[in-house]
């Protein structure tokens, strides 16, 4: 018990220096942001991927020549660039890449919505948005925001291809499954078309040492399990209920946007490989992103777009600060409670 209590002492200390130097590192990003403009969005930075592709297979090319055989290439390679500049003005597809590399709470959402609001305002039925997935799914509201800005480029009739090179599972998937097209790796992860909710309950702990815990509610159901409340079978009942209704609304989504799968087989929380998920309709080619789009650069114009924001020095020190935070949120959350995730 003494070192118990030894050990308390020591983790107040540890949590209050922690605490103190984050409150001083808030302070200072903070009095930075007041000198951002509040509506400075970032900057769009748009790559010719037709042009970068060109310049790599170029280079390549030369350093695998002698001198004397590299004056002849460069000559050829000059006149091709003349010939391919030419073939590029006649090309009227467009193709217009994004990634969405997701956390647990799909923060990159923001940035995704302003490409998207981009991309609309210039592209025609004739194009292609083309989304680069990897996500393990998170929380429900922030994906359900995520798969709505893809809904966005299948409501004005343009072709969405979604390509998952690792993995699109939960909430991942519930993006992917908007697009027209889902191309996915030999062992890229799909699927998880489930909800998961775990907590841990301190209420035996506390009784044991004499704590009282109190929670003050109005509404019957406005807290249905409790950390360090008794929980309730009515409660457990409620709550079950409530992720039963989640998961109805994932199976709808899902079944609505990919019409070909069977809906009660693949809706257990299971996950499948590449291979066997195109067998199960949940994708629909297997292939890599750097295939698809090698492909697309031979008969399109194919444009990278990512938002760039720009950051101060105490921004960029916050957001490391933010991003291990988050990192070591994530952990905890997920091994202790999720309880309205995907």
């Amino acid at each position: 018990m003494e070192f118990l209590v030894e050990y308390g002492m020591f983790l107040a200390k540890a949590v209050t220096i922690i605490a103190s130097f984050g409150a001083v590192l808030v302070m200072v990003v903070s009095a930075s942001h007041r000198k951002v403009a509040v509506d400075d969005k970032g900057e769009l930075t748009i790559t010719a991927l037709n042009d970068d592709y060109e310049k790599t297979k170029n280079k390549l090319t030369l350093a695998t020549l002698d001198d004397a055989e590299k004056k002849v290439e460069q000559k050829k390679i000059k006149a091709q660039t003349k010939l391919a500049a030419n073939k590029n003005k006649r090309i009227k597809k467009r193709v217009f890449v994004v990634n969405f590399n997701g956390d647990l709470a799909a923060t990159e959402v923001d940035n995704l919505r302003e490409e998207i609001t981009a991309i609309l305002s210039i592209a025609s039925k004739r194009d292609e948005v083309v989304v680069r997935l990897e996500s393990s799914g998170g929380m429900v509201q922030s994906y359900g925001l995520a798969s709505s800005q893809l809904d966005r480029i299948r409501k004005e009739k343009i072709k969405l291809t979604v390509c998952v090179d690792k993995v699109a599972a939960s909430g991942g998937y519930m993006m992917a499954c908007v697009g027209d097209k889902i191309l996915a790796a030999p062992f890229a992860i799909i699927g998880s078309i489930g909800v998961v909710a775990q907590m841990p309950n301190f209420n035996r702990f506390l009784k044991k040492h004499n704590v009282d815990f109190e929670l003050l509610t109005a509404g019957e159901h406005k807290r249905t399990l409790t950390m360090f409340g008794k929980n309730t079978e009515k409660g457990r009942q409620k709550f079950i209920q409530e992720l039963n209704d989640i998961h109805e609304l994932f199976k709808d989504y899902v079944s609505n946007r990919r019409s070909k799968i069977d809906i009660d087989t693949i809706a257990s929380g299971e996950v499948w490989f590449g291979s066997k998920a195109k067998d199960l309709s949940l994708i629909d080619e297997i292939s890599t992103s750097d295939e698809y789009l090698s492909a697309c650069i031979r008969t399109a114009k194919v444009f990278e777009v990512v938002l760039v924001k720009k950051k101060t020095v105490f921004q960029r020190i916050g957001n490391s600060v933010e991003t291990s935070m988050t990192r070591i949120g994530e952990k905890i959350w997920s091994k202790f409670t999720n309880p309205s995730d995907f």
